[in-house]
């Protein structure tokens, strides 16, 4: 029995993003934070670190390493890296490392546009037919859902940072969104689903995910096997195939490992699912009760077990937010078919409650700006030397001609949107994404360099740098984390030993954290920290054998 669905739209309101405005949004959001910035510490630096070490010879193709630790999972993610630097001499590595994500970045956004078309054009997921016609076509409605799923993922916080790093975790998430596009698309696509199914477990698996690979590809099976597509019954043979890949490339690239960490705060999980599923989240959960007789249809259960798995990954790993990564391509298509169903008042409130906070923190970004360059207002610039020593403000007019644009755009949207007339379905996106893009611009052109002297360990290395002798080539430093080994080894230009006991070292120089004995036979030269450690407990001693 086909039950009618709680989807009414007129065709009017089944229009498209105009592709020019689209493609700028996108722009606006995939090119900031490539250029004129160092690595970021933690997972940033970290994964900057093993592509720079197979790229110098430091360390084997095979088997990355920073300092002599090697790298947990794939290989495959630094590779990116690893080629871009040493294909692209000419720029500073660290851009050139960020290019090919910048793209892994637009991949995903494409797979999650395309999912998203395909899913919304199944026989289950039409507008009710009104009586006397007039209701949208059905590729003209999967178009406008398609745009409304690519907005609700660019708007989602969760991946605003996460999106802009060099790190596994986002070869995973494109690895996941074309896994996605393979299940939806195999109706329409058959030979385009079947070569995505195949090509994205292994990579998941080679990416540090085998585990989620292999759920996914269980999952996808039973999906298919129960479908009432033949095309898409077809092709369990070929997610046979991708499973048994995955599990070799997991093998070939030593990618399992244990990464579940038993004891799990709720508070805490409830508060990193309300902000990092923002605004997704509560329109996926809108979907999944106005579609709830519709739960079994491909629209709802396709997206549905990709957002299962990583949700699981999650609560597995202590609440952990890379993981949950993964699971926005999926929150994004389902709030997407939240759009034909939502009321006008909620569309409303969505409306001005974007409005009010993206334009109160472009006004925020903007005093603090001026408060750099002019001195007026004087506590933002008191604040950043205060919590930042040593800073001193850099003038940028390119980044200045940047954010006045993305400022005007905004402006010239928020005008569009509160005026009259305005039926497409994605219009209560619009919005959201505009102000997550004029964010993350303002934030990356206008506080770029306070930003970047507080997230960067260069500084920190700087502080190292002049208290040792020119001709020091080795450092010692057994016990250091992952990223400041990658920024000693980076930035300092040092050979780094990670590994070890001091007692066993040929350097003559090393470094401890603070709070650490100096063992016998060192002697301590100096005591540097990072210039935003206001405590100086996350410092490091330098010490010389004795």
């Amino acid at each position: 029995m086909n039950l009618p669905t709680p989807a009414i739209v007129a065709e009017r309101g089944a229009v498209r993003l105009p592709r020019l405005a689209l493609l700028l949004l996108c722009a606006a959001y995939l090119l900031p934070g490539i250029f004129g910035r160092a690595p970021w510490r933690n997972a940033d630096l970290t994964a900057f670190g093993f592509m720079a070490s197979i790229a110098q010879g430091n360390a084997p193709w095979w088997k990355p390493a920073i300092a002599g630790i090697p790298a947990e999972g794939g290989p495959l993610p630094y590779w990116l890296g690893a080629l871009a630097i040493k294909a692209l001499p000419f720029l500073d590595a660290p851009v050139a490392a960020r290019l090919p994500y910048a793209l892994v970045l637009a991949g995903v956004l494409v797979a999650v546009w395309y999912t998203c078309f395909h899913l919304a054009r199944t026989d289950a997921a039409q507008p009710v037919a009104f009586a006397f016609g007039g209701e949208a076509q059905a590729v003209d409605y999967a178009r406008a859902l398609a745009d409304g799923a690519l907005l609700a993922l660019m708007a989602s916080l969760g991946l605003l940072q996460l999106g802009h790093e060099t790190t596994p975790e986002l070869v995973q998430l494109l690895a996941v969104s074309v896994y996605l596009y393979g299940l939806a698309a195999a109706p329409f696509r058959r030979w385009h689903s079947r070569v995505a199914v195949l090509l994205a477990l292994p990579v998941l698996a080679a990416s540090e995910a085998p585990t989620v690979a292999c759920a996914l590809g269980l999952l996808g099976l039973l999906l298919n096997h129960r479908s009432s597509y033949e095309a898409a019954k077809d092709q369990r043979v070929w997610l046979l195939g991708a499973l048994t890949l995955a599990v070799v490339s997991a093998y070939a690239f030593n990618g399992w490992a244990w990464r579940a960490r038993p004891g799990l705060d709720v508070g805490s999980l409830l508060s990193l699912l309300a902000w990092f599923c923002w605004p997704a989240g509560p329109l996926a959960l809108w979907t999944l009760w106005r579609w709830r007789r519709h739960g079994l249809r491909r629209h709802i259960t396709v997206p549905a077990i990709a957002l299962l798995v990583p949700l699981t990954a999650c609560v597995a790993m202590e609440g952990s937010e890379r993981p949950l990564l993964l699971a926005l391509p999926s929150l994004a298509i389902l709030a997407a078919f939240a759009l034909p169903t939502l009321s006008r008042g909620f569309a409303a409130a969505v409306d001005w409650f974007s409005v009010f906070f993206f334009s109160a923190a472009a006004l925020f970004f903007w005093l603090y700006y001026l408060s750099m360059h002019t001195g007026w207002p004087e506590r933002p610039l008191a604040n950043l030397r205060r919590l930042a020593e040593g800073f001193e403000p850099e003038f940028s007019l390119l980044a200045l001609v940047f954010a006045l644009a993305a400022t005007a755009g905004w402006l010239a949207l928020v005008r569009w949107r509160t005026s009259r007339h305005r039926h497409a379905l994605w219009k209560s996106l619009a919005l959201p994404a505009g102000g997550v893009a004029l964010g993350w611009l303002l934030v990356m052109s206008l506080l770029l360099p306070p930003l970047d002297y507080a997230r960067s360990l260069a500084p920190l290395v700087s502080r190292l740098q002049a208290r040792l002798p020119n001709d020091v080539t080795c450092l010692a430093a057994p016990g250091q984390s992952l990223p400041t080994l990658a920024a000693l080894e980076w930035h300092g230009r040092w050979r780094v030993e990670g590994r070890g006991e001091l007692a066993s070292t040929r350097c003559t120089h090393a470094v401890i954290s603070t709070g650490q004995p100096v063992p016998h036979g060192w002697q301590t030269m100096a005591q540097v920290k990072r210039p935003t450690d206001r405590s100086g407990s996350a410092g490091l001693v330098l010490l010389k054998r004795q």
